[in-house]
C-alpha cells in the first residue's frame, strides 16, 4: 500500500520538487481517513442491496424508490472503489511473488507489472476523491442567469450588455444554447437587466463561477472630461430546476398581470402581457415582460421562481453542512468584487485566485476558460481539504 500511496502523491504535486518523508506520512494519514469513510459507504450500499430485495421493501413504493434512489448516488463512489480493492489485491499478491522470484527476468517483468497497477490505482484514487467532492446532479444542470447594473448608471448599463454578450460568445464556443427569460434595456442600448438561461452539458458546473460583483473601470462614452470611472454589475448563476425538483402549491402563489414597461413594438407596452409573480412562503418576487403573450411570460416567470427556490433550498443546506460552503467560491453568493475589468490597463483580474490576464478584448470575446478551470481547480482543492477534516 505504502508504494503506491508515494506514487500517487508525488505525481500530484510540482514535478522536480523533493518532498520529506513526514509530508508523504501526512499524506497517507489523509488516505487511511478516507478509507475508512469509504467502508462505511460500502457497508451502507451492501445494506441497500439487502433492503430492495425484501418484499415489504418492494410493495412499499416510497421506501423502495427513496432506497433505489440512495443506491445509485453510491454506486458512482462503489463501482471505481471495488475497482481499486481489486486491484490492491492484485498488487498484494504480486510483491508476495516477488519477495520469492529468484529469477531476474522474472522479477523485471513483476515490477513493471507492479507499476502499471499502481498507475492505475492513482487514476481511480483521483475519480473517487473527484466522486466524493463533486455534486454532479447540480453540476451538470443548465443555469439561470441574473445579471444587473450596479452602481455607475448608465455605463453600468453598458457594460451590463458586454457581459451579456461576453456570456453568449463564452456558451457559443461550449456549442451552449442561450434563450432570453427577460430583459430591461437602458436608453442608450445598455442593459439595467437581463435574465437568461444556457443549456448544454456541464453548464453549471462551469458558469456557477460567475456569480458575484463585476467592476470595470474605463472612461465612459458619458463622461466628457476623459476621467477614468469605476462601474459594476452583479451577476447570479442558478441551476435551473425542473418541474420535479420544487414542489411549488398553486396556493402559495400571487400572480398579477401588467402592461409592460420599455420599447413597444408588437403591442408589448399596449396590453396585460407582463406577468408578476409572487411566492408568498418565501417572499421571491419574479416578474416577466420578455413576449407579447401572456402565457409565456408566465412559464418563463415560473422558470425563474422555480430555480430561485431550489437555489434557496440549496444554500440552506449547505449552509448547515458546513461553514465553508457559504464562500463567493463554492456557493455563489454575490460578493462586492470578484473580477475586475481594467481597459486602460487592457487588464483581466480575478480576485479569487488572483490571476490576471493582459488580453482583455479576447476576455470580453469569451475566452473565459482560464478564469473558469483556475477556479474549478481552485474549488476542488478546498472541497478535498473539507472532505478530509469531515472523516
Amino acid at each position: 500500500m505504502e508504494g503506491w500511496f508515494t506514487l500517487i502523491f508525488a505525481s500530484a504535486k510540482m514535478p522536480g520538487v523533493v518532498y520529506s518523508q513526514q509530508f508523504f506520512m501526512a499524506e497517507q494519514s489523509n488516505f487511511q481517513s478516507l478509507r475508512s469513510k469509504l467502508q462505511k459507504i460500502d457497508a451502507r450500499f451492501r445494506e441497500l442491496e439487502e433492503l430492495i430485495q425484501k418484499p415489504e421493501v418492494i410493495s412499499n413504493s416510497g421506501l423502495y424508490s427513496q432506497y433505489m434512489k440512495e443506491r445509485g448516488s453510491l454506486l458512482r463512489l462503489m463501482t471505481p472503489y471495488r475497482e481499486l480493492q481489486k486491484i490492491e489485491e492484485e498488487i498484494q499478491g504480486l510483491k508476495q511473488m516477488l519477495a520469492n522470484e529468484i529469477d531476474a527476468e522474472v522479477k523485471e517483468l513483476e515490477q513493471q507489472e507492479i507499476q502499471s497497477l499502481e498507475k492505475t490505482s492513482q487514476e481511480i484514487y483521483e475519480k473517487i476523491q473527484d466522486a466524493l467532492i463533486s455534486d454532479d446532479e447540480t453540476d451538470q444542470k443548465n443555469a439561470i442567469i441574473e445579471l444587473r447594473a450596479g452602481t455607475g448608471g448608465e455605463e453600468a448599463a453598458l457594460f451590463a450588455r458586454e457581459l451579456y454578450e461576453m456570456y453568449i460568445k463564452f456558451a457559443e464556443r461550449k456549442h451552449w444554447k442561450v434563450e432570453i427569460l427577460d430583459s430591461d434595456p437602458s436608453d442608450l442600448g445598455g442593459l439595467k437587466e437581463i435574465i437568461f438561461s444556457i443549456k448544454g452539458k456541464d453548464v453549471y458546473k462551469y458558469m456557477k463561477f460567475e456569480s458575484g460583483g463585476h467592476r470595470v473601470q474605463r472612461i465612459p462614452v458619458t463622461e466628457s472630461a476623459g476621467r477614468i470611472h469605476t462601474s459594476a454589475c452583479s451577476v447570479a448563476v442558478l441551476p435551473e430546476a425542473e418541474e420535479v425538483e420544487v414542489d411549488i402549491k398553486p396556493g402559495d402563489l400571487k400572480i398579477d398581470t401588467l402592461r409592460a414597461s420599455g420599447p413597444g413594438g408588437q403591442n408589448v407596452n399596449k396590453t396585460s402581457s407582463a406577468v408578476r409573480i409572487t411566492h408568498l412562503p418565501t417572499g421571491i418576487v419574479v416578474k416577466c415582460q420578455d413576449t407579447p403573450e401572456q402565457y409565456k411570460n408566465k412559464m418563463k416567470a415560473m422558470r425563474i421562481l422555480r430555480s430561485r427556490l431550489l437555489q434557496r433550498y440549496q444554500q440552506e443546506q449547505h449552509d448547515k453542512r458546513n461553514e465553508l460552503r457559504r464562500s463567493q467560491q463554492l456557493s455563489g453568493e454575490r460578493s462586492d468584487r470578484i473580477r475586475t475589468y481594467n481597459y486602460p490597463q487592457n487588464r483581466v483580474t480575478d480576485h479569487r485566485i488572483n490571476v490576471s490576464i493582459y488580453d482583455l478584448p479576447s476576455v470580453m470575446q469569451g475566452q473565459l476558460e482560464e478564469f473558469v478551470m483556475g477556479l474549478y481547480r481552485q474549488e476542488r482543492e478546498q472541497l478535498i481539504k473539507q472532505f478530509q477534516e469531515e472523516v
